[in-house]
């Protein structure tokens, strides 16, 4: 414990001295800092997926950088410390946790986030409906899930897992009419309706529709690299090639899955 305490406290020193005599550094904001706190939470997500532990230690000293950093600013301007934002955090998983800090038992972990969720809109902090807790700025795909998973916890969901696929092909077959008849209004709205019925099949299965499609996007990019690297050694030019003869190489690409 003595040398987690040190290591954050010298952080703490360092973050006081670069906001006294690095100009970079004495210049930020909590509006310059953002655009980066987002990249650097992609970094870490790209190395969770991939299991580079090295580059995952890295960027979570990123994420802590700027949590220290924009709590340094606040202090500045006497609006909150770091130690309040570490004091509030563990009141709220205290409070979160009555199965683990209180009387409360639980049957499992469905339950644990059900309980979750409802003492969430019970916090007196503004969120007192279902959704309001939804951040606006998540990405469509995470908020699709994250939405489902809020209402799930109120007991809006599907009595049976299996019950998603029938609504997974409703939703398919009013997006496949809508193109066919060539409305491209409508064919987008059944579109985002299909898309979010499955991600909610995503969820009913424990599937993250967020890591499911970057790993789907990491293996294109990876088997068309591949495509590229031996069309390159053969001399030849992508856009001279057909369909078939790309699709031969493709198919070799595949063999390299891991």
């Amino acid at each position: 414990m003595d040398d987690k305490l040190k290591a954050f406290e010298r952080l703490l020193n360092i973050m006081d001295e670069l906001r006294e005599k690095c100009p970079w550094d004495r210049e930020q904001t909590y509006e310059s800092l953002r655009a980066n706190t987002l990249e650097e939470a992609y970094e870490l997500a790209g190395a969770i997926l991939s299991k580079d532990y090295v580059e995952m230690r890295k960027e979570l000293g990123d994420l802590l950088l700027h949590i220290v950093f924009y709590s340094k600013i606040a202090s500045e301007e006497n609006r909150f410390t770091i130690a309040e934002v570490m004091n509030g955090l563990c009141d709220k998983l205290i409070y979160r946790h009555p199965h683990v800090f209180g009387e409360v038992q639980v049957s499992g972990t469905g339950e644990v986030l059900e309980n979750w969720e409802q003492l969430k809109i019970k916090e007196k902090d503004g969120n007192k409906t279902v959704l309001s807790g939804v951040p606006k700025a998540l990405p469509a795909l995470i908020k699709a899930n994250r939405i489902q998973e809020k209402v799930r916890a109120v007991g809006f969901d599907w009595e049976e897992r299996n019950q998603v696929w029938d609504k997974v092909e409703e939703e398919y077959q009013e997006l496949r009419k809508e193109v066919s008849e060539n409305n491209m209004v409508n064919a987008e709205k059944e579109f985002g309706d299909l898309l979010f019925s499955v991600v909610n099949a995503a969820r009913l299965y424990g599937i993250d529709p967020e890591s499911a499609l970057e790993r789907t996007n990491q293996k294109f990019m990876k088997r068309f690299g591949y495509l590229e690297e031996r069309t390159i050694k053969t001399g030849k030019n992508l856009k001279e090639m057909s369909l078939d003869e790309m699709n031969v190489i493709w198919e070799e690409a595949k063999k390299f899955d891991s």
